[in-house]
């Protein structure tokens, strides 16, 4: 079980990471699209659950890895 850590904590970074490269474009997409101020804040704080939950998924898979080297 602890062998599986590691392998587990890289596909959860990589999926972290993957959410992070998906939220910097999401934002280069509404930069570019010429919102107003008004109607680009709304659409980043629209954003900002998904760049939460990418660092968290990314922090929390490489925690699993450390563990996992730990442990092993």
């Amino acid at each position: 079980m602890i062998a599986l850590l590691v392998p587990l904590g890289g596909c959860l970074t990589v999926l972290g990471l993957c959410g992070l490269g998906w939220f910097i474009f999401s934002v280069m997409r509404a930069r570019s699209a010429g919102l107003s101020d008004d109607a680009l804040k709304e659409r980043l704080e629209q954003l900002m659950p998904l760049n939460m939950a990418a660092v968290a998924c990314a922090g929390i898979g490489l925690m699993m890895i450390v563990v996992g080297l730990f442990l092993a």
